[in-house]
This record gives structure tokens, C-alpha cells and sequence, in this order.
């Protein structure tokens, strides 16, 4: 493998076109931009379509239709538009339409400030969207990650149907590192249905995995999609009991995976008595503070959360019976950290790292949070 210098962005362009993404809809957007323009050079070099829409709601609509016609499809923005995005991605989870969005975070709300990194997005890459559905949030850390992840995006969303929101920030978007890309990935490949027409066949009746296995438009089947609560057929029903089956089936088919599907990185938390729980490009700045503690002889450890969403409960609840703190650094004014203070249970204080400033984390900031949690644990004992 030859190394590449190259971009965050770039990663996931080169990732999502490995893992088979064939169309790409999108409109411009400061700092997503370079997802776009990359898969417009590219897709059609592999027999692609990128198609520039007027709006994020038309490109959202857009790769929806694409991809129940049969094709892995990915669309990207950040702020803004994947506020417009929102209805669309309700509409992919109750339908079960795979389809990856990708959230190049910036500093809002509103306009914000569209060249400055945030990580804002947290609760509405889980939330955004009205209702009880289900979701995955995946987060990269590096160039290379990137593009592993985007590979990983676009391989859940197939085999769980569902939307994947590959919610990465301006660090990690724009950041430049040197890269070997490897020249094959694991894909899993678009469902089929496994029995015909006349066996039967209706598009929502789950496998034994409990997700459908929905036919592409133009194969010969007969298909009903709806954003109305339905049943097997795919037309609406009216039933508490059949909405009741519906919901709940569509948070089991990823509930029951949680163990595959979750993915945390740490480091030093063999001896650890304080730990930084962290993701995406803070989670570089974090662990370089955690290097810094250990030269100064502190024993913190480092937990970096890869999947956002199915959230990591069994890993910090458990991470978390032998520590004597956790802090949580994170680019806003503070969203993950209910999550991780959710999870721990009251088995040790959990302490917010904030900044929302519109400027990233220096170490020394997330260093000073160190020393202050164990300063106020040890006055406490």
C-alpha cells in the first residue's frame, strides 16, 4: 500500500466508494463540502451518479429513492442542513431504507459559525428526528478512521436497514494526515429476498435477524413504502398491537447486535483511578492529556467512544465500579456527558470538560480538569 496525504473528508469519500456507494445527493456546505466534491470526481470513474440537489431536503429525498431502488447511497452536511434533513431520516427508519448521512459538526445553532469545529450534534444525531425510532451514530478520531468508519457506515445500514449518521466534526474533517488505505473491505451486500412473489413474499416480514428483507424497485415485486406505522405488507395499519410490534421490532434489530455494534477504545485503564471519556477530534487532544498525567504520575486512563449511538452502558457501567472519577471532554456546552453519567450509575462523580468557544482544546485545558476532579475527590474522602 502506497501512503496518501490526505483529508478527513477525502477519507470518507474513498471509504463510502469502497463499501459500494453509488450515488451520492447533496448540496454544498461549509465544512462537509469536500465529501461532495470528491464523490463528484469519483462516482462516475465507477459507474456512479452524484447529483447536486437544490436544497437538503431535495438531497435527502433523493438518495432515499436511490437506494429502494437498489443502490448504497450516502449524502453529507453539517448544521443546517441536517437540520432539513430531519424528516427524511424518520422517514428511512420507519420505512427501513439504508442510507448514511454524514455530519461534518460545526459551531451553531442557527448559522453558527460555519468554519469552526463543535460537537453540538450529539443529541440530535440520536434525536433529531421525531419520535421512538431507532439509529446508529458512528465517530472517527483520524484520517484513517475515517475511512474504516464510513466502510462500517455504509455495511450497517445495509444489513440493519436503518439510517447511519456518520457524525464526525471540522477536526477530523478537515485534518490532513498521511494514510495506507487498504486495497480490499469487508462489504456486505444489499438484502434479497428470499422468497418470490408467488411464495408469498411480502417486504416486511423480518428475517431471523428481525430486519426485512425489502426487494429494490424495478425487480418484479409488489412493494408498499410508507412513513405511516405499518405491517408486513408495508401498508398502514391502525392497530395498537401492530404499532406496538412495529416500534418494538425496529429497536430489537439493533438492540440484540448492541455487543457487535459497540466499539470503544481505551487505553490505561488497567490501574486507573480517573478516566477522560471523549470522541472524535477532541478525543486527540484528550488523550494527550492523559499521556501528560501519566508523566506526572496520575493514574487516569482514557475512554474514547467510536459508536455514539447504541450507547457504550455495559462498558462505562462497568468501567466505572473501579474508578474514582470520570470526566467527559466534549465541544459544546455539554450533551454527552448526561449519557455517560446515566451509565456509571452513581458509582463515581462524573465531571463535565465543556468548550464551545468556537477555538478546540489545548491539553493543558483538559489537564487542568484533571487535576481540579481529584482535587475535589480527595477533599471529599
Amino acid at each position: 500500500m502506497t501512503a496518501r496525504l490526505m483529508q478527513g473528508n477525502e477519507a470518507i469519500a474513498e471509504g463510502a466508494l469502497k463499501a459500494g456507494v453509488r450515488f451520492f445527493g447533496g448540496y454544498p456546505i461549509t465544512p462537509s463540502t469536500e465529501i461532495a466534491e470528491s464523490l463528484a470526481k469519483l462516482l462516475p470513474k465507477v459507474g456512479g451518479t452524484f447529483v447536486q440537489m437544490e436544497d437538503e431536503i431535495a438531497s435527502m429525498g433523493v438518495v432515499l429513492g436511490a437506494s429502494l431502488a437498489g443502490r448504497k447511497v450516502l449524502t453529507a452536511s453539517s448544521g443546517p442542513g441536517i437540520s432539513l434533513k430531519q424528516e427524511l431520516i424518520g422517514y428511512a427508519a420507519a420505512a427501513e431504507i439504508p442510507v448514511v448521512i454524514v455530519n461534518v459538526q460545526r459551531v451553531g445553532p442557527s448559522t453558527g459559525q460555519p468554519t469552526a469545529p463543535s460537537q453540538g450534534d450529539v443529541m440530535q444525531a440520536r434525536w433529531g428526528t421525531h419520535g421512538d425510532h431507532s439509529i446508529i451514530v458512528l465517530s472517527p478520531w483520524s484520517v484513517r478512521e475515517a475511512f474504516d468508519i464510513a466502510v462500517k457506515a455504509v455495511n450497517y445500514a445495509e444489513r440493519f436497514r436503518t439510517p447511519v449518521i456518520l457524525l464526525t466534526d471540522e477536526i477530523v474533517g478537515h485534518l490532513r494526515e498521511n494514510v495506507e488505505l487498504p486495497a480490499e473491505v469487508e462489504v456486505y451486500p444489499r438484502r434479497k429476498p428470499k422468497i418470490s412473489r408467488a411464495e408469498g413474499y411480502q417486504p416486511y416480514t423480518p428475517d431471523e435477524d428481525l430486519v426485512p428483507n425489502v426487494a429494490n424497485f424495478g425487480e418484479g415485486y409488489h412493494i408498499h413504502v410508507t412513513g405511516l406505522i405499518h405491517d408486513d405488507t408495508g401498508f398502514p395499519v391502525g392497530s395498537p398491537k401492530v404499532t406496538r410490534d412495529a416500534i418494538k421490532r425496529m429497536h430489537d434489530k439493533i438492540s440484540r447486535a448492541e455487543d457487535e455494534i459497540v466499539e470503544v477504545h481505551t487505553e490505561f485503564m488497567d490501574d486507573a483511578e480517573f478516566a477522560i471519556v471523549s470522541f472524535g477530534g477532541t478525543a486527540r487532544t484528550a488523550y494527550e492529556s492523559v499521556l501528560d498525567a501519566r508523566k506526572r504520575g496520575l493514574k487516569v486512563g482514557f475512554i474514547r467512544l467510536v459508536t455514539i449511538f447504541p450507547f457504550a452502558n455495559k462498558i462505562i457501567r462497568e468501567l466505572s465500579k473501579n474508578l474514582r472519577g470520570l470526566i467527559v471532554a466534549e465541544l459544546n456546552f455539554g450533551q454527552l456527558v448526561y449519557e455517560v453519567e446515566r451509565a456509571a450509575q452513581g458509582q463515581c462523580p462524573v465531571k463535565l470538560c465543556a468548550k464551545y468557544d468556537m477555538t478546540i482544546f489545548e491539553p493543558e485545558e483538559i489537564s487542568a480538569a484533571i487535576d481540579e476532579l481529584i482535587a475535589e475527590v480527595k477533599s471529599n474522602a
